[in-house]
């Protein structure tokens, strides 16, 4: 049985939930904030948007596997919906690539996407799939990540 703090507690915390833009799967194509994120060799992966040159306060948060790309109803929700990015979200395939994580290594996975995934390493090179490392440079169309580590 819970005391009253430990419930007040737990009613702010998902009022807060609630009020999360990205609330709910149904709501633009988001997945739930209420899942825990699957914690990968004590890590846990994020994408932050990239613009003229710099890292942006933009995240986007990965649980592999997680498919990224437009929301589209005909295709229904996705993991990570870049849609909401102007302009870039529009150069972004509907199901675009795929992050996975296998044996602790982070992969990313082209999803037949029509303007390419790339991996920046002496330049930008279109890759159908590739190794990620904290610090890899991403673009998907034209819009540009950079793939964080967290908690590592």
């Amino acid at each position: 049985m819970t005391d009253n703090t430990e419930t007040e507690s737990m009613i702010e915390d998902a009022e807060e939930i609630g009020q999360h833009p990205h609330a709910g799967v149904s709501q633009e194509g988001y997945s739930s904030p209420l899942q825990d994120p699957q914690i990968v060799g004590g890590c846990v992966g994020q994408l932050v948007l990239k613009r003229h040159g710099a890292e942006t306060d933009i995240l986007f948060p990965v649980n592999p596997p997680a498919i990224i790309g437009r929301f589209d109803p005909g295709i229904g929700p996705i993991d990570v919906d870049l849609g909401s990015l102007d302009p870039e979200g529009s150069y972004v395939s509907r199901k675009h690539a795929k992050i996975v994580c296998e044996e602790d290594v982070w992969k990313i996975v082209d999803l037949g996407s029509s303007n390419g995934t790339f991996l920046l390493r002496d330049d930008f090179e279109r890759v159908e799939e590739g190794e990620l490392a904290d610090g890899t440079e991403i673009a998907l169309g034209n819009a540009r990540f950079v793939f964080h580590l967290v908690n590592c």
